[in-house]
C-alpha cells in the first residue's frame, strides 16, 4: 500500500509552470547581433547548442518536482491483518459399513458421501474440523484441524469396513465425536452423523450418546443416506464373479430425528445426489463462522527516495550548465 501523507503540497506544482514557461523563453528565443564577413563563420555555431540550454533546464524542474513529492511525505504502509472469530468445532461422523456400497448413488453411496464432505471441508475458512468413521466400531480418522488438505486427503482415503468388521454403531460413533469435542472452548461444537442403516452394533445406546452430546452443548445434524425401498447392491459370487442384486436396506429415520431434535440440531433425508449437496450446504449455512477483522497499517516514510535522486539531479544540472557546457554567462 502506497500513499502521500500530505497530497496537497503537488497544488504548488503549479507555480512552476509559468517559471518554466518564463525561462525557457528567455533562453531559447534570445536574439543575439553579430557581425560576420562571410556566411562560413556560421559553421562555427554548434547545432547541439538548444540541447546543452535544455538539459540543465530540464534537471533542475525534475529536482524540483522530485522534492515537492518528497514533502508531500510518501510512504508505504504494511497491513497487518488481525482474524478474530468465535469459532466452531466440527466433528464428521461418516457410515463405512458394507450397506454403503449400494449404487443408488454414483459410484456408490460412500463415494458420493465423501465428495459431499470434502466440499464442505473447502467451503470452510477458520473452523477446526474432525472425522470419524464407524461401522461396528468406531475409529477417530482425524482429530480437529484447520489443516483442510490434510483432511480431504483422509477423507478421499475412507474405504468400506472388511466383512467381519460390518456393522452400524451409531451410539459408538457419537460418543466418540462427544468425547472429541468435549473439552473445546469452541463457540459452537457440531456433529455431522450421516448413516445408511439402523443401530445394530456397540455397546452405547444412540439416544444416551446423544444425552452426553447435550450435557457438553454439543449440535448433532443427522443424515439419512439412501433411496427408500430395494437398491442395488454389488456382490462377489464365486461361480458368476462380481453381479447386483437387489436389497433392502432400511434406515432409521426415527432415531436419527430424535438424536437431532435432543441435542438441538437438525435430521435430514438424503434420496438422492443433488438432496446430498443441498444437505450440506444448508448445514454450512447454518454453522457459518462471523469473522472479524482489525486491520492495522504500519507506515514507512520514503520522502529519501525522493530527496535523494532530487539533490543528485540538481547538482548535476548545475555541474553541465556552470562548469562543462557554460550555457550561462
Amino acid at each position: 500500500m502506497f500513499r502521500f501523507q500530505n497530497p496537497e503540497i503537488f497544488f504548488s506544482l503549479l507555480l512552476l509552470i509559468p517559471l518554466i514557461i518564463t525561462e525557457f523563453r528567455r533562453h531559447v528565443s534570445r536574439r543575439f547581433t553579430l557581425r560576420i564577413g562571410t556566411l562560413s563563420s556560421l559553421r562555427k555555431f554548434s547545432p547541439r547548442y538548444p540541447v546543452k540550454l535544455l538539459i540543465p533546464l530540464v534537471l533542475k524542474y525534475v529536482a524540483f518536482i522530485l522534492i515537492i513529492a518528497a514533502l508531500a511525505r510518501p510512504q508505504r504502509g504494511n497491513v497487518t491483518r488481525e482474524l478474530t472469530q468465535p469459532g466452531i468445532d466440527i466433528m464428521i461422523t461418516l457410515d463405512i459399513s458394507g450397506s454403503m456400497r449400494a449404487v443408488d448413488f454414483q459410484p456408490n453411496r460412500l463415494e458420493a458421501a465423501k465428495q459431499v464432505a470434502m466440499d464442505f471441508v473447502r467451503g470452510r475458512t477458520t473452523d477446526r474440523i474432525g472425522l470419524v468413521v464407524f461401522a461396528a466400531e468406531a475409529f477417530l480418522q482425524c482429530p480437529l484441524t484447520v489443516d483442510y488438505d490434510v483432511l480431504n486427503g483422509m477423507i478421499a482415503d475412507v474405504q468400506i469396513i472388511p466383512e467381519n468388521l460390518d456393522g452400524t454403531a451409531i451410539g459408538l460413533a457419537i460418543a466418540n465425536g462427544v468425547n472429541r469435542l468435549r473439552d473445546s472452548d469452541a463457540k459452537s461444537k457440531v456433529i455431522i452423523l450421516l448413516s445408511d442403516g439402523d443401530n445394530n452394533a456397540g455397546d452405547i445406546d444412540p439416544l444416551t450418546a446423544a444425552d452426553f452430546a447435550r450435557e457438553f452443548d454439543i449440535k448433532i445434524y443427522t443424515i439419512a443416506m439412501g433411496m427408500r425401498g430395494q437398491v442395488r447392491m454389488p456382490v462377489d459370487d464365486p461361480l458368476f464373479g462380481r453381479r447386483m442384486i437387489p436389497v433392502q436396506i432400511e434406515v432409521n429415520e426415527e432415531l436419527l430425528t430424535e438424536i437431532a431434535e435432543k441435542t438441538g440440531g437438525t435430521f435430514f433425508r438424503a434420496d438422492t445426489e443433488d438432496k446430498l449437496n443441498q444437505i450440506w450446504q444448508d448445514i454450512s449455512e447454518m454453522e457459518k463462522t462471523e469473522i472479524k477483522v482489525s486491520q492495522f497499517t504500519d507506515w514507512e516514510e520514503l520522502y529519501n527516495r525522493f530527496l535523494i535522486p532530487a539533490l543528485i539531479l540538481f547538482v548535476l544540472g548545475w555541474i553541465l550548465g556552470r562548469v562543462l557546457w557554460r550555457v550561462r554567462p
